[in-house]
């Protein structure tokens, strides 16, 4: 166990934590704002003990999954710490486990939210909760890789751990080249947006919070109607950005060096596109049904589908109140999720795919025992090993799901509280229905139901194994046998 790279990485995260805490100071300066004092002092906290732990580089740069995904899940959990103590230090969220509720929800670009008035914080601090997600969607370790010199071939083991979806491969032959290809696609997209919100009228750091909640996936608004206040152009720009971000980044990287054809024949991305289509036609039929206008319906059943399926978790309206029909196609959504290799979090539409053609060959195989037939993606067989590894996921993902659900059952609030509760973070969708809803929030749960959600969103958004990977006592063994050693 090569403890000492998991210590060097731990420490050039909280340097860049501590410079990335700077941005909502320089908002506090802007707005006069005295709260910003809290986080500057942390932000240099932060980077003093990073610069301690990195002051000694390890002899070793070589580490292995174990490894990589040891330091996953501790940055994480060290990003969001440190991360939630402005505001605690502020009192602007004054229990501390609230805090760190808030901050995981945003690192983890979950959006449940605990507050009840979103709008009684402060810029800054409305800013930082909506930069976490930022940072969070594409990943800090994926950042660190594209700017920090670090040597050796294993750094592929440190991107699987963070990023999304069943596989992640090189976009190019360097680790550091293919996260800095993501990385400028991020900010692209990201500026793109800014200026079409800018276009509808939208102020300036209304525009900047919204884009940092649509590339992350996340969700946090900075009204407390979430996005209902906003004109109808505004809601289809946030609409159709969510779409773009849920999108395999791949994709993206193909049409970047105009190689189209390999673009659209990414098969994950046509089967995410046309479930996105069928959900807002069917929901969109019964609204008209409803007796809502046509337009609006049309808008708010896709964005709501958008927001869902993507793991964003905005709203345009309370679709709590919506019929039976259109919430149990959301329900659904939320586990669905987006693309692999996107910002979105859910079980994603590669995995689903993969296993309706898995059952599909188990089927065959009862029909004409003889026969051979292989799981295919975009015509190119899926290796064994990745069909038991999705099969393994979905096992792991649906006990923890259940573990989760009844953990927060002794609480006594109802099933579908409790179900979409646990649904929305673990899949970093941020309001679930009843209690939790769109127009509700997650402060009237009690503290353990509180850390067992947080516990959820990092899970979630780690792909379940790599923290998972810390409850595991040979990792731990492994450790101090070495520093015995």
């Amino acid at each position: 166990m090569n403890s000492s790279i998991i210590r060097y990485i731990l420490g050039h995260v909280l340097k860049i934590e501590g410079i990335l805490m700077l941005s909502p100071c320089a908002v506090a300066l802007l707005y006069g704002e005295t709260a910003g004092f809290y986080y500057l002092g942390v932000a240099v906290l932060c980077f003093v003990l990073g610069l301690l732990m990195t002051l000694r580089r390890p002899a070793s740069q070589v580490f292995y999954m174990k490894e990589g995904c040891a330091a996953t899940a501790l940055s994480w959990i060290f990003l969001s710490v440190f991360g939630c103590l402005p505001f605690w230090l502020s009192r602007e969220i004054p229990s501390f486990t609230d805090a760190l509720f808030e901050t995981v929800s945003g690192f983890t670009t979950t959006g449940a939210s605990i507050l009840s008035d979103v709008e009684a914080l402060s810029h800054c601090a409305l800013f930082w909760r909506s930069f976490t997600h930022w940072i969070g969607g594409m990943g800090v370790l994926v950042f660190l890789l594209a700017i920090i010199p670090m040597s050796g071939g294993s750094h592929i083991n440190l991107m699987r751990a963070e990023s999304p979806g069943p596989s992640v491969g090189k976009l190019v032959p360097k680790i550091k080249s293919t996260a800095r290809i993501l990385y400028l696609i991020y900010l692209g997209m990201t500026v793109l947006e800014i200026i079409f919100l800018l276009a509808g009228r939208m102020p300036l750091f209304d525009a900047v919070c919204t884009s940092f909640g649509t590339a992350g996936t996340g969700g946090f608004g900075i009204k407390n109607d979430s996005m209902m206040s906003y004109s109808p152009y505004l809601q289809w720009v946030v609409t159709i950005f969510m779409i773009l971000f849920g999108i395999n980044f791949n994709a993206y990287y193909f049409m970047l060096f105009r190689n189209f054809k390999k673009a659209l024949r990414i098969e994950e991305v046509r089967h995410y596109l046309l479930i996105i289509l069928a959900s807002t036609a069917v929901i969109f039929v019964g609204l008209v049904r409803s007796s809502l206008h046509t337009a609006d319906s049309l808008r708010h059943a896709a964005f709501q589908v958008a927001s869902i399926i993507t793991t964003t978790g905005f709203s345009t309206a309370d679709f709590d109140t919506w019929s039976q029909t259109a919430k149990t196609i959301l329900v659904l959504l939320m586990f669905i999720g987006a693309c692999a290799g996107s910002t979105g979090g859910g079980i994603k539409v590669s995995r689903v795919v993969v296993l309706f053609k898995t059952i599909g060959k188990e089927l065959n195989s009862y029909i004409h025992p003889k026969s051979i037939r292989k799981v295919k993606m975009e015509g190119k067989p899926v290796e064994h090993e990745v069909v038991r590894a999705i099969n393994v996921y979905f096992v792991t993902f649906t006990l923890l799901f259940c573990v989760s659900v009844f953990l927060i059952s002794f609480e006594g609030r109802d099933l579908v509280t409790n179900f979409t509760a646990v649904a929305a973070t673990i899949n970093n969708i941020g309001p679930g229905l009843s209690l939790v809803g769109p127009t509700q929030n997650f402060g009237l749960f009690h503290i353990f139901t509180k850390y067992v959600l947080i516990f959820d969103m990092l899970a979630g958004r780690l792909e379940l194994f790599p923290l998972l990977t810390l409850f595991h006592p040979t990792l731990w063994k492994d450790l101090f046998t070495k520093r015995a050693k």
